[in-house]
């Protein structure tokens, strides 16, 4: 082998369209002899090599091919190809002349491949019936440009589905392209079922390359299945557990049908059956009952209609709404309550669950629980608006209340004048007579002006504008309140303004002089004291029980080692001395 040219290339190049293919020629000259040259062929159709390079060491000669412009020799002779097309899937022999050692040659198969994209996948967009007497399109698959042409195999919920089983068939097409690309496309046919709703179908696209098989998934589809309602089920949707008036409900109609069946409503009345459909929204199977009320109860239906096979069901709820109503307010003795009585209020109400009362008066404020109320020893202040509250405590939010006005009678009574009033002369004045009554007082006064009233429930007040004469001076004002069970009157005092400021005068002379007197006594009193004429001390006593004839004789001891100037010790007539207690 060591005296034999050899020529050695790989059997296969594998190259992807558009890229350069480089096909290698090593060659081996006993003794390191020289080539006389290298030739590299192509083989065409008809199994003819039709020569692209001669190469000798006086230079490189490139024949006028179709590769012309697309090929180039390396230094190691090794073939490059640009731009690889489909066309240029053949043989390339390397042919290389020794002289004495002869000629050889040898031949590499140039492959070229085109990767497909992942597949496109479009489901049926019409929709399938169950009930479809012929086996149904269930999708599409397109695999674009690729060489060489791919397979494609279809997969339902992952697993492989193959023609012939269960009625499935998978029909494709091979179309090649300008570019001599393939493109390969695939449709699924399959029996459906109710339970193919929620099954996902997709393509696979297989191809080798490189010795290797590659695959490529499309997306996952699933198909629009047109079934009948098995079930039907309806419900009472509020915004609370326990339905109560006042409240808006929401029947709610669901089938389990494909497409939606077309939904009715009906509520029973007797014997019969209303139509309550107009009120549904359309095409919903939605029922809105705004604001029920107790008529509102009753038992309500559902009806599917099914467009496919025109199968009916029907599907019923009973509707439940609690009330309260009959809220009436008792009130004993009913009429004639006058001051001072006494009177019990009964609330009552009908509803089907159970009721508890609270009592609040005209403020608001609570004053009791329980069905009845006792007001003792009304007043006109006594607030003559209650309120019976109702509640139910099972069902929140469900309450009624009812007031009842309490008006209690009596005759007049004044609260308020304006005596006694400060004025002068000739001054208009506004003289003010305030009352509390019912029923409602007239008001009079004993003297001509200009009145206004102002009445606010049981008070009234009145206001009367006069000018002060003197008259009015001396005898002042009456007024007097009445009504049909009795008056009452008051008189207001005017006093004048300028008698009193003369009586202060005189009151705030007085007293300077009096404290004058006071100031020249006190003065006397010391100056005695200064002259020792007037015994003083800290005991400042003397004893007085004492005869007359013997309290001007008096004696003042001073102890200065003891005592101050100002505590003189007071003794008696006899010279006794005063015991501790009375210093």
């Amino acid at each position: 082998a060591a005296n034999k040219l050899e020529i050695s290339m790989p059997p296969v190049l594998e190259v992807e369209i558009g890229d350069t293919a480089k096909i290698e020629c090593n060659f081996y000259i006993p003794e390191n002899a020289s080539y006389t040259y290298i030739d590299w062929f192509y083989v065409d159709r008809s199994n003819r090599q039709v020569r692209l390079y001669h190469s000798t060491a006086s230079g490189v000669l490139e024949d006028d091919t179709d590769y012309k412009g697309r090929l180039s020799l390396g230094e190691d002779k090794a073939l490059s190809i640009s731009s690889v097309t489909v066309q240029d899937a053949r043989t390339f022999v390397c042919q290389v002349g020794a002289g004495s050692y002869g000629v050889g040659e040898n031949s590499t198969e140039l492959s070229v491949y085109k990767a497909p994209k992942t597949p496109e996948i479009e489901p049926n967009s019409g929709g399938i019936s169950v009930r479809s007497y012929e086996v149904p399109e269930i999708a599409r698959c397109l695999s674009r440009n690729s060489f060489p042409p791919p397979n494609i195999t279809w997969h339902k919920n992952g697993e492989q589905l193959h023609p012939g089983e269960n009625g499935v068939a998978m029909p494709s097409t091979l179309t090649r392209e300008s570019s001599g690309l393939y493109t390969v496309s695939s449709t699924l046919y399959a029996p459906v079922t109710r339970e193919d709703r929620h099954s996902r179908y997709h393509c696979t696209v297989h191809y080798w390359l490189r010795g290797q098989r590659h695959a490529l998934d499309s997306r996952q589809v699933t198909v629009n299945i047109f079934y009948s309602t098995q079930h039907l089920k309806m419900q009472v949707v509020s915004s609370s557990a326990l339905v109560k008036e006042g409240d808006n409900v929401t029947l709610v109609c669901e089938a389990d049908g494909n497409p939606p069946p077309v939904f009715s409503f009906f509520k029973k009345n007797l014997n019969e059956w209303q139509d309550l459909s107009s009120l549904a929204e359309p095409d919903s199977g939605v029922l809105i009952l705004h604001d029920v009320n107790k008529s509102s109860s009753g038992t309500y239906r559902c009806q599917s209609l099914d467009l496919d096979d025109l199968t009916q069901k029907e599907e019923d709820v009973d509707l439940v709404v609690n009330y309260i109503e009959g809220v009436r307010v008792k009130m004993e003795p009913s009429s004639n309550i006058r001051e001072g009585d006494n009177v019990k209020l009964s609330c009552d109400a009908h509803s089907p669950v159970a009721l508890k009362y609270h009592w609040k008066d005209g403020k608001g404020r609570w004053m009791a629980d329980g069905n009845q109320l006792f007001l003792n020893n009304l007043t006109f202040e006594t607030s003559n608006i209650f309120s019976c509250n109702v509640i139910a405590p099972s069902v929140p939010g469900l309450e009624q209340t009812k007031q009842v006005a309490v008006t209690v009678e009596g005759k007049p009574r004044i609260v308020a004048i304006s005596s006694p009033l400060y004025v002068r002369q000739d001054q208009v004045v506004n003289l003010t007579c305030k009352a509390i009554a019912f029923p409602r007082p007239t008001v009079q006064w004993s003297i001509n002006g200009t009145a206004h009233e102002y009445v606010d429930n049981q008070h009234v007040a009145s206001n009367l504008t006069v000018r002060v004469s003197h008259d009015l001076l001396q005898e002042g004002a009456m007024c007097r309140v009445s009504n049909r069970l009795g008056f009452s009157e008051k008189h207001i005092q005017l006093v004048d303004q300028k008698s009193t400021a003369e009586s202060q005068g005189v009151i705030i002379v007085a007293i300077i002089v009096a404290i004058l007197v006071v100031a020249v006594l006190g003065a006397v009193i010391y100056f005695l004291h200064k002259k020792g004429k007037i015994p003083c001390g800290r005991a400042g006593k003397q004893d007085i029980t004492k005869p007359e004839a013997r309290k001007d004789k008096i004696v003042v001891e001073v102890k200065s080692d003891k005592l101050s100037e100002e505590a003189g010790l007071l003794q008696g007539a006899n010279g006794e001395k005063r015991n501790a207690a009375d210093q």
